[in-house]
């Protein structure tokens, strides 16, 4: 018998079963990749935004349409990260704002729902490419506006359907040559298509493992030692999040805080119009839990006995991040007597070295992340919230990261975001450097943006798979020296590469060189390359600067 519609529970199957095969699938995805770089790949990207999508479905009381596109649209945008999740994020979010008022689904709905989609990620992309995920999931929403008018069985509708997304993946390769010449599909486009394939077997009627394995610190048990015990005391880290029934007024926040310090420390509290995020060392859980439940229902609970050996040093992480969230709250609230200042800045940055020039600099809120960890659009928001400006500029620093920070900006209504898009940490270092205070928020904008063009980038690091750029053989283990437009030196030492990849950058125009070596180069060997290089270059000044970065050997800049 023939399938005509899709009722909302049968969706919310089908969702988490496309998030579930994602997961699954996620290295295999990551290994396509073109740049073999160790980074925030995009099976990781598309795996990390779905489940924050996931979380959303899984903790609905009630399963309806409307709820369900809700909890999809609003957990994939504020959890995407990377382009290929904020993109993922923008098809959901078009495709649930098509199905949201409908009971149950048809092929000429989904039709229209996929060319919503579509229409929305296309918009949110300043300069959509062709080959990429965008083109797979317009191929699929073309070929589904073909077959609806004459479809009566859903069945045969979405096979054509995802048969068709499968041929214009095959496709990606022809539409850029980089694809091409390492030999695989695009791997965000594959993630789309793996969501689908996920989802029209739950549509079969499959059986599917729908236990979701969200990311954790795998550790082994290990008995709590008697001295740990006597140095503990609190004993048990709780967390959880609260789903609020009404917005909680500021004053309702800090006396919650109140109480949470009167029965454990390091409290950490985040709150927004519809979330509370609650972690806190306590000896009585319940406490705090039965607290919070005055509020609304909780979800995400975890408690954990940290009288365990193996967990002293993340209690003195947690213990840290209290102390600088204490600080931060204590600045914040002697902030929020004080009328806006007119311009904030907020930066992405990893390493202390690199972390202490952007606060020399003057930028108000770091986000820890970058190339390994690309931030998610809800890190941004609440960089935004903690930031008292009327105008607030934003150095993404990385190119996967700055579609996140446009997203955070279109969903912030009482501040004046600026994105300025920096593709690295010197074009962010270079941004600040540009700004002027006595200028308007658009002239800085302007020169900023006209300073990171002059800034050339060079990063070395080495390859985590097998591949061939650019004419050259890559093997796993290889250092290379990665530029603004490719693949500038590949080799085995980390000083010759380092070297070779700054001559590709000078040119005779170049006056200052500035290196920033990281956690795995010593400083003997970062002087040493700047003499070389001071040496090869006597007309330019070079600077040699503690960056701190992991992965990353060095970053350089040429200007």
């Amino acid at each position: 018998m023939a399938t005509n519609t899709i009722d909302a529970g049968l969706l919310a199957k089908m969702f988490l079963a496309g998030a579930k095969n994602l997961e699954v699938k996620k290295e295999w995805i990551n290994e396509l990749n073109v740049f073999p770089v160790p980074d925030g790949d995009t099976g990781t990207n598309m795996t990390l935004t779905i489940m924050s999508a996931v979380k959303e479905v899984n903790s609905l009381t009630e399963v309806n349409m409307y709820n369900l596109s809700k909890a999809i649209s609003s957990g994939s945008l504020r959890g995407a990260r990377g382009n290929s999740g904020v993109i993922l994020s923008q098809l959901l979010r078009g495709f649930t704002k098509k199905i949201r008022d409908y009971e149950e689904l048809n092929a000429e709905i989904l039709a229209e729902a996929m060319e919503k989609a579509v229409e929305t990620a296309y918009k949110a992309v300043m300069k959509p490419k062709e080959g990429t995920i965008l083109t797979v999931a317009k191929g699929a929403a073309e070929k589904a506006a073909e077959l609806a008018p004459e479809s009566e069985d859903l069945n045969a509708f979405i096979e054509d359907v995802l048969a068709h997304a499968e041929y214009v993946l095959s496709q990606t390769p022809e539409m850029l040559p980089v694809l091409k010449e390492a030999g695989v599909v695009d791997s965000g486009g594959q993630g789309l298509l793996t969501v689908l394939q996920g989802a029209y077997d739950a549509f079969l009627g499959k059986e599917i493992d729908l236990n979701f394995e969200m990311p954790e610190a795998k550790t082994e048990f290990v008995r709590p030692s008697k001295e740990t015990e006597k140095e503990i005391k609190f004993g048990y880290c709780t967390e959880f999040i609260i789903m609020l029934e009404n917005p909680l007024p500021d004053e309702e926040v800090y006396a919650f805080k109140d109480f949470l310090n009167g029965i454990g420390d390091s409290i950490v509290l985040v709150a927004d119009d519809e979330l509370v995020k609650v972690h806190v060392h306590t000896n009585d859980p319940g406490k705090a839990i039965s607290k919070a439940l005055t509020y609304g229902q909780l979800t995400r609970m975890k408690i954990d006995n940290m009288r365990e050996e193996h967990q002293e040093r993340l209690i003195k992480n947690a213990e840290k991040i209290a102390a600088q969230q204490a600080e931060e709250d204590k600045k914040r609230k002697e902030a929020a007597k004080q009328p806006p200042k007119e311009n904030g800045f907020i930066a992405v940055s990893i390493g202390e070295g690199i972390k202490e020039i952007f606060q020399g600099l003057g930028v108000d809120y770091l986000i820890e992340g970058g190339q390994t960890m690309n931030p998610s659009t809800e890190d941004m928001l609440t960089a935004i919230e903690k930031v008292n400006a009327k105008n607030i500029f934003i150095l993404p620093n990385n190119k996967n990261i700055i579609l996140a920070a446009n997203q955070a900006k279109a969903m912030t209504e009482d501040k004046n975001i600026i994105v300025v898009p920096t593709k690295t940490v010197p074009q962010g270092i270079t941004a600040m450097i540009s700004y002027v205070p006595e200028k308007s928020a658009e002239e800085n904008e302007e020169a900023m943006t006209e300073g990171i063009q002059m800034v050339k980038t060079g990063q070395v690091t080495y390859a985590v798979r097998d591949t061939h750029i650019d004419e050259k053989e890559i093997h796993q283990g290889d250092i290379m020296g990665l530029g603004d437009h490719g693949l500038l030196a590949v080799g085995q030492d980390i000083l010759a590469v380092a070297e070779e990849t700054i001559r590709a950058m000078v040119d005779e125009d170049s006056e200052l060189i500035s290196i920033y070596y990281g956690e795995d180069m010593s400083e003997e060997d970062a002087e040493s390359l700047g003499e070389k290089i001071e040496q090869v270059y006597p007309d330019c000044d070079v600077e040699v600067n503690y960056g701190g970065q992991p992965i990353y050997y060095c970053v350089v800049s040429v200007e």
